[in-house]
């Protein structure tokens, strides 16, 4: 199973920036998806979650409002939108996959070897 990321690059305070997420080897429609980001020195954090079904999804505090998830399991894939981006959210973000229960932690099935997003003030 392979996750890829793309989609990140540099954007101003106030810009927005949409991540990718192709799945392969994995039939993304069981797995439960989300994102998370690790920024330098800091540990990795949750972001984003999503159900099967896309029908549910939960969000950190802080992108609470300015990001949303969603996915495409016909073409195998999961994006992050992102708003209203800050410079606290330049980090590397990760996708992540799971195949028991929901997302919650970093205790996952799969990642991705991430994309970087840098915002500047």
């Amino acid at each position: 199973a392979q996750l890829v990321e793309s989609g990140g690059g540099s954007v101003q305070a106030g810009g927005s920036l949409r991540l990718s997420c192709v799945a392969s080897g994995i039939t993304l429609s069981i797995y439960a998806m989300g994102w998370f980001r690790q920024a330098p020195g800091k540990e990795r954090e949750f972001v984003a979650s999503i159900s099967r079904s896309g029908g549910t999804s939960n969000f950190a505090d802080s992108v609470k409002g300015r990001f949303t998830i969603s996915r495409d399991n016909a073409k195998n894939t999961v994006y992050l939108q992102m708003n209203s981006l800050k410079p606290e959210d330049t980090a590397v973000y990760y996708c992540a996959a799971k195949y028991h229960g929901e997302i919650r932690t970093t205790d996952v099935t799969y990642w991705g070897q991430g994309t970087q997003v840098t915002v500047s003030s």
